[in-house]
């Protein structure tokens, strides 16, 4: 019951709203760790299919086009790296003369995004498809991990038959990344 002439208390004190923003900040301060390992994940997850749907366009421009296609590391976007470091990029060409070097403009190039390393197999520095699809040679993994965790890397492997696929590391695969990462 209301008295004619007294007022009623409307509204959120100053103390009140402190208290709330200081709450929130706690909370902020507490998830923001944990926030930032769920972006590196995704992170890391979205190159891996990067590199997935790029070998695949590659192997299938192959096969269309009836012609060689070269899949490798990059700096410049131009010319291939004779490297198993694929951090600073990758494109893709036609390779006619089979020198291992794009004949003619990149059909596509791509980046990797900071804090993140991609490591080739030592044996194999890029990937040919031929005509028929296939990838001669060892197989390559290509392994994907984040700087400074080494629980999480994941994997593409293209094989001989030029079949592309993607797996989670091994921890051995992850210690490895890690440790290049680091350097």
């Amino acid at each position: 019951m209301r008295i004619s002439g007294q007022r009623t208390q409307t509204g959120i004190s100053l103390i009140e709203q402190v208290m709330v923003v200081a709450v929130v900040a706690v909370l902020a301060c507490v998830a923001m760790p944990s926030l930032g390992k769920l972006v590196q994940g995704h992170q890391l997850q979205a190159t891996q299919f990067t590199y997935l749907a790029t070998l695949r366009y590659a192997r299938n421009t192959a096969i269309t086009h009836n012609s060689r296609i070269l899949f490798c590391p990059s700096v410049d976007g131009r010319h291939c790296r004779d490297t198993a470091d694929w951090t600073q990029g990758w494109l893709i060409a036609r390779d006619r003369d089979r020198d291992g070097q794009p004949d003619g403009p990149p059909l596509r190039t791509g980046r990797v995004p900071r804090r993140l390393t991609v490591l080739g197999t030592a044996g194999r520095k890029h990937v040919r498809f031929l005509p028929d699809g296939t990838a001669l040679g060892s197989n390559l993994s290509l392994l994907f991990c984040s700087s400074g965790d080494d629980r999480q890397a994941l994997r593409v492997v293209v094989s001989n038959a030029g079949r592309v696929r993607g797996a989670t590391a091994t921890p051995e695969q992850s210690a490895i990344c890690a440790a290049a990462a680091g350097s």
